[in-house]
């Protein structure tokens, strides 16, 4: 059971959000997880859209319970209702499931992104989402956090301190790769070993690709990469993430620029699963 947590920092896009679902959803294909996606975000459903229509489809961020489920909580749904039973000490084994949808049936679930558009509510809802993580963390095998900047300061560090692996988002973008830099010689969490690096929209015809960045950064291991994938984009748009990675599971072109994409994410995920297994081995 472990918490893996994606962030990121400062105005640039880092194609966190989108690094993060290819991770869970290959994970939850090649790997006999049960896992748990969560969504921080505020007023945005990008992590969502990547699985559904939510123009189309009767289940969406405003009914992610069952009736059933609902009727017997007695309360909303999503991480609001799921935020007042964990506060009533009602919380059972499997609840978190209930406020959850479904992917893959016992492989991956998702919790939905606050449905409030008060700011203030928001943060004070994402004050108490390490206690949501910590109840997940006893029912699921992996719970996979899409760290939203917006969440309040203290709330976020808690997080951090609570995952088990930080995997930490860049661009390959000087500015962004010294910032993060200059971030971790002044912040001696951000040197701990539990850190992960992974470059998002990478291109390998950077200058700024793996190697010189590891070697620039002084990591022990390179770095991950999630590549610029025009198909991969093009689906998290449509709602038909699964599809695509059920479909390319068939291509045996190793040159074909979808493979190389599903490879690389299939190396993030080993690399976390054996730095989930060294940190053990420490303890």
């Amino acid at each position: 059971m472990a918490i893996i947590t994606f962030t990121s920092d400062g105005k640039r896009e880092t194609g966190q959000t989108l690094s993060c679902v290819a991770f869970a959803t290959q994970m939850a294909i090649e790997h006999n997880y049960r896992i748990l996606l969560v969504s921080t975000a505020f007023q945005e459903n990008i992590l969502e859209a990547c699985y559904w229509d939510l123009n189309r489809t009767e289940t969406t961020a405003k009914k992610i319970v069952t009736d059933s489920a609902q009727q017997q909580a007695g309360i909303e749904s999503g991480i609001e209702g799921l935020l007042k039973i964990i506060a009533s000490n009602r919380t059972s084994t499997d609840i978190v499931r209930n406020y959850t949808k479904v992917v893959f049936k016992e492989r991956l679930d998702v919790l939905f992104a606050p449905k409030t558009d008060n700011f203030n509510d928001y943060l004070q809802m994402t004050t108490q989402y390490v206690d949501v993580l910590q109840t997940a963390n006893r029912c699921y095998d992996m719970v996979i956090v899409d760290l939203n900047k917006q969440v309040e300061p203290n709330a976020k560090r808690a997080i951090l301190d609570n995952s088990d692996v930080v995997i930490y988002n860049l661009i390959q973008n000087l500015g962004v790769i010294n910032h993060f830099k200059d971030m971790r010689e002044a912040d001696e969490f951000y040197r701990k070993r539990n850190i992960m690096v992974a470059l998002g929209k990478y291109d390998r015809f950077s200058k700024y690709n793996i190697k010189n960045v590891s070697k620039y950064l002084r990591e022990r291991k390179e770095v991950n990469v999630i590549p610029y994938c025009t198909l991969f984009f093009e689906s998290a748009e449509e709602g038909t993430v699964v599809d695509y990675f059920l479909s390319i599971r068939k291509l045996s072109d190793e040159e074909d620029r979808n493979v190389v994409f599903v490879k690389d994410v299939e190396k993030m995920c080993n690399d976390v699963v054996y730095k989930l297994q060294e940190l053990q081995m420490r303890m």
